[in-house]
């Protein structure tokens, strides 16, 4: 009888926001706005967010001026908005990362709290390519990737409320 494989714990990080969950929506799942996000990261895509958008980051020490750095590309494989109101349906987008290094997806989920309010969390599931198994590298990368989800959301927090 086969058993299921475990489900592997994920980097993520929650973050309640004091502004409207269409505008957190808007931001968020905008790859086009990570650069400023995400440090030492330049971002390309192929156009807004929708269901089957291109992106692709790359991130090192002089990525921003275009130098080479770890490639991580991307495709969103679901895209559906949040409700207007508290009680409202969650937005959820999933980015399904294609490597060539980094592999498994990223979740982006907005979750309308209140009239101007919001609760955000975003995921990553992430192993590495390449022989070693999913389950272990995935270990490795979480610490890195939760601390970067925390920082990303703090910056997008302080960069929301300031246009608020």
């Amino acid at each position: 009888m086969p058993t299921a494989e475990p489900a592997r714990r994920v980097a993520s990080v929650t973050r309640a926001l004091p502004v409207p969950a269409a505008a957190a929506w808007d931001a968020l799942t905008d790859a086009r706005r990570h650069a400023a996000w995400v440090p030492l990261t330049r971002v390309t895509t192929d156009g807004p967010p929708r269901l089957g958008t291109r992106v692709e980051a790359v991130s090192g020490p002089w990525a921003r001026r275009g130098a080479p750095g770890l490639v991580d590309r991307m495709v969103v494989t679901r895209y559906d908005a949040p409700g207007d109101d508290a009680g409202g349906a969650a937005g959820v987008a999933v980015f399904g990362k294609q490597g060539p290094v980094l592999l498994g997806e990223a979740t982006i989920v907005v979750l309308p709290t209140g009239p101007g309010a919001c609760r955000v969390t975003w995921s990553e599931d992430v192993p590495l390519a390449g022989p070693l198994p999913a389950r272990l590298t995935a270990r490795l990368t979480r610490p890195v990737l939760r601390l970067m989800v925390r920082l990303v959301l703090r910056r997008a927090a302080r960069e929301l409320t300031a246009d608020a």
